[in-house]
């Protein structure tokens, strides 16, 4: 069984990778989209959205991070696949499941769904573009509005040379919205000779136990589940629920990475985006949340979550 850490843009990002990852049962990582457009980017560019990089490719509690390249342009992704390469990433993951109006107006992310030869031409540049031993893999979701294609799209990848395929249950037209639709990740997993993982509204043991059921996939790629329960993938593998005494520790190592990267008007917003995460399950991240809401200078927060 492998749980990968899936990215959430404004959120699950290294800040939240490294606390998440402390905690165990998660076997890989893939960083937060790196947009390519028509330029090679600088290797700032890389590091700055997966510092990981800088570390061997590794969190600080050793987990392997796969970066993300979003884009359109085969030969500029693959020049940049190149480039990223040199870095010694545990990989390339390529997007094609991003949701975001804007970058789907801009050509990038699941609007390439309706595009299966342009998914192929892609997938197949940058495989030739990497060494042979460094893993290419992509993420899709069913389809751009519907999921007519969903099948074809996931050949496309597979015969343009991606090792594995995450497929996130649901069309760019139903979003996040329940449920998720694992019946049509079990229907692309038998036709692609490739490793499937099924991801989407993985939020208990019990789900992730019905997906694998559903799916038939032996690794399963997790968001907002681990976000909201740190303690999900050791639970998953068998272990008890994460206590509420181990949290106040992540939370301040996570606060204190925020506060490295971070401009300070944006800072407590981050941590308040994981506690608002973290009281569905644990009422003391609730009381937290209500106790900082109106707080938002630096030196009183890392106060309070010194008490904690």
């Amino acid at each position: 069984m492998t749980i990968l850490l899936a990215p959430m843009e404004g959120l699950l990002d290294c800040t939240l990778r490294d606390a998440l990852t402390q905690v165990g049962g998660v076997q890989r990582c893939v960083s937060e989209f790196i947009r390519v457009t028509d330029q090679l980017l600088p290797l700032r560019s890389f590091t700055r959205v997966a510092p990981e990089l800088l570390n061997g490719g590794f969190t600080p509690a050793g987990v392997p991070l796969r970066p993300q390249l979003l884009g359109s342009d085969p030969a500029c992704l693959a020049e940049n696949a190149a480039r990223l390469a040199a870095i010694s990433p545990h990989g390339v993951d390529l997007n094609f499941g991003c949701p975001a109006k804007t970058v789907n107006r801009h050509r990038g992310g699941a609007v390439l769904l309706d595009e299966p030869q342009l998914l192929h031409a892609i997938t197949a540049a940058v495989r030739r573009a990497v060494p042979a031993h460094l893993p290419v893999s992509a993420k899709m979701r069913l389809g751009y509005m519907d999921d007519a294609r969903a099948i074809e799209c996931a050949q496309a990848l597979a015969a343009g040379g991606a090792g594995e395929i995450v497929v996130h249950a649901r069309t760019r037209a139903q979003g996040y919205r329940p449920p998720a639709h694992w019946e049509r990740v079990a229907d692309i997993r038998a036709s692609v000779a490739v490793p499937v993982v099924a991801n989407g509204d993985i939020l208990t043991p019990e789900d992730a136990a019905r997906c694998r059921a559903v799916t038939g996939c032996q690794a399963l790629m997790i968001g907002r589940g681990m976000v909201a329960n740190p303690g999900l993938a050791l639970q998953i593998a068998g272990g008890g629920a994460l206590p509420w005494a181990a949290l106040p520790p992540l939370l301040r190592r996570f606060w204190r990475d925020v506060c490295q990267r971070v401009q300070p008007r944006h800072r407590a917003g981050r941590l308040k985006q994981w506690l608002h995460a973290l009281q569905a399950r644990y009422p003391q991240a609730a009381a937290a949340f209500g106790d900082l809401r109106r707080v938002s200078e630096t030196a009183p927060i890392t106060a309070y979550l010194e008490q904690l």
